[in-house]
């Protein structure tokens, strides 16, 4: 059955679900419209943090790409105290600029994982996203490049960060994130012809379909990490409401007592949704919380 699409986001004492007691949100896509957190959502946002529910960023994103995101709540009753980055990799703690868990796959599934890319998508490039610290350990470690692409990687956005190495300097230390990019092919199209190959070596997804396949550890996503942190701090995981548009999202939209897809995103995240909201452009996450907050 399809999701039912959100039509009106006034609160209904009727609602058979909510409110919430934490809101889990993808970023890109999701939370933003474009790199702004809108004045409405912002709003909702707001009234939720007056109520005791917080917001937990959970994206895609490494933490050092967080702050651009926190700092537009600045001046709001929100605080961001967790966000799980790198799709579910890595649990962070915002406040404390600290990474209280990581899951990083080691040198030697990296190397499989390279040669399964090399066989099934020639001329791919490839890339490591590090951690940059243990669990436990400041999340700026400056001693460990955090981003490392070979001289074939072509980002799949504009603002790259990255150190360029040779190929085997990829394998060098472990990664909580391997990208594959091959422009020219949808990430869909890549992702069905690895999937096969690549089997329970990794977790395989993706969060744009413009030529980008992310790898992580088997069974780690943003509901592994979502599940840890609420196991191991005081985030309130009772009733969580979640909001995603893409495939890396599937797995929080069904972890969540109530998964919202937003109404642009990629059928396989409609699909594993409860609600289907208006696109972010719309401000779709803000009219659903509006039904309470």
């Amino acid at each position: 059955m399809d999701p039912a699409p959100v039509s009106a986001p006034e609160a209904s004492p009727h609602d058979p679900w909510g409110p919430p007691s934490m809101i889990a949100s993808d970023v890109d896509g999701t939370l933003l419209d474009g790199e702004e957190i809108t004045p409405r959502t912002r709003a909702v946002l707001a009234g939720a943090a007056e109520r005791g529910v917080e917001l937990v960023l959970a994206t895609g994103r490494p933490p050092r790409w967080i702050p651009p995101i926190t700092e537009q709540l600045a001046g709001t009753p929100v605080r961001v105290r967790y966000a799980v980055c790198a799709n579910g990799a890595i649990v962070y703690d915002v406040l404390a600029d600290r990474l209280l868990h990581v899951e990083a796959l080691d040198q030697e599934v990296l190397r499989r994982l390279a040669a399964v890319v090399a066989e099934v998508l020639p001329g791919a490039g490839l890339a490591a996203e590090r951690a940059g610290a243990i669990a436990g350990g400041d999340a700026n470690d400056a001693a460990t490049a955090p981003f490392v692409a070979t001289n074939g990687y072509q980002h799949a956005w504009l603002n790259p960060d990255h150190l360029e190495v040779d190929d085997e300097h990829i394998f060098s230390a472990p990664a909580v994130k391997m990208l594959a990019r091959l422009p020219g092919m949808s990430s869909r199209e890549m992702a069905e012809r690895l999937a096969p190959r690549v089997g329970d070596l990794a977790e395989l997804t993706f969060s744009i379909d413009t030529g980008l396949i992310e790898f992580s550890v088997p069974r780690v996503h943003k509901a592994s990490g979502l599940a840890w942190l609420t196991a191991h701090t005081d985030v309130d995981g009772r009733a969580p409401i979640a909001f995603g548009d893409m495939p890396n999202d599937i797995e929080m939209l069904r972890w969540a007592g109530l998964g919202v897809a937003m109404g642009h995103g990629d059928p396989a995240a409609l699909a594993a949704a409860d609600l289907v909201a208006p696109p972010n452009v719309e401000d779709g996450l803000a009219q659903v919380l509006e039904r309470w907050f």
